[in-house]
């Protein structure tokens, strides 16, 4: 071989060598188990991407099916986060030991205390009220108060909501629970489900939807949901939203129920660094407006601007509750539930 070629091919070699030697340059990822709607999250992971370069993979399902998988993969698990959409499921998840503290100075400083973990393995990302809607034809609002109110005889045949077994009626329950004591909130449950017009079906716009069609007169919802249907083009939902209203329950009392949508990284995340920065960038400035202009939930980092729905309904005190504790009395809510006959 020719002295040139010789240089070539040892040349060749040594680039083949080092080609083998070296990692790829992968695209940087994280991976996420989500309960809530596609459509309510996706822009936002996009949006992330293309801000940061970090590919991110989203898997959706039910909260209590992702956690049972959670726990099945345990350290074999791909999920880098859990983001569900109720506080009861963020404490089932860390009750369970699938969390782990994340220490960032930009989630401390933009989240307020009561809406994330004490110990800092979840954390709030969006604000929803579960409220009292109602008939303008057939309700007059001066009739309505808090939500005890709604066990009086006068509502008998008249209330409107979801079964027992909504995380969102369940978080509602413990936090009357937190407030009230078991035996006060186990009569006003059976109270409640004395007043029911019908067996509790559907979700949250069904039940929007039976008391525009006169099936009921009021009914509990959360109030995104009444949001979308008054963003929406739909003529069904215009429809609903001319004949029903949105109350401000219990602002004499504990304030208004609220909720959150919430993020934890997992124990056994593979991506954490790029995890953590996932969280951030929701709970960041620009993130936080979207969730009020496109899914009209109150954004969770105060002085966040309103959309121009959610700035038409108000002012209203919400219940300043730990959002923690209603994970906590899920379990106890639930029991008290079934007996009173909540199915």
């Amino acid at each position: 071989m020719k002295p040139i070629l010789k240089i070539i091919f040892v040349v060749a070699v040594l680039a083949g060598a080092i080609m083998l030697l070296t990692p790829r340059n992968e695209v940087e990822s994280v991976n996420v188990y989500s309960s809530r709607n596609e459509g309510l999250i996706k822009p936002l992971l996009d949006e992330f991407t293309a801000e940061t370069g970090i590919k991110v993979n989203l898997l959706t399902g039910s909260g209590d099916g992702l956690l049972t998988r959670l726990e099945n993969e345990g350290r074999n698990s791909e999920a880098d986060l859990f983001l569900t959409v109720d506080a009861g499921a963020l404490h089932r998840a860390k009750s369970a030991g699938l969390f782990q503290p994340v220490q960032s100075e930009m989630l401390n400083q933009s989240l307020p205390a009561q809406l994330r973990d004490s110990d800092n393995e979840w954390f709030g990302l969006s604000l929803r009220a579960r409220t009292i809607f109602y008939s303008n034809e057939r309700v007059d609002p001066s009739e309505l108060s808090n939500y005890l109110a709604l066990a009086d005889e006068k509502w008998r045949g008249r209330i409107c909501v979801r079964s027992s077994d909504n995380l969102y009626n369940q978080s509602l329950v413990a936090s009357m629970i937190a407030h009230h004591g078991e035996a006060v909130t186990e009569e006003w449950a059976r109270g409640l489900v004395a007043n029911f017009a019908r067996k509790p079906v559907g979700g949250d716009r069904d039940q929007l939807h039976a008391v525009a069609s006169g099936q009921c007169d009021l009914a509990i919802a959360n109030s995104y949901y009444y949001g979308g249907m008054t963003a929406s083009t739909d003529q069904a939902s215009i429809d609903t939203v001319n004949k029903v209203s949105l109350f401000w329950a219990s602002q004499n009392d504990e304030g208004t129920h609220v909720n959150v949508s919430g993020i934890g990284l997992l124990r056994h995340a593979k991506n954490a660094d790029a995890a953590i920065k996932l969280i951030e960038f929701l709970a960041s400035e620009s993130s936080q407006e979207w969730y009020a202009q496109a899914n009209q939930e109150f954004p969770v980092r105060p002085g966040t601007e309103l959309s121009p729905i959610l700035q038409n309904w108000g002012a209203f005190k919400a219940d300043p509750l730990p959002i923690s504790q209603l994970g906590e009395n899920n379990a106890n809510a639930v029991r008290l539930m079934n007996r009173a006959g909540w199915r």
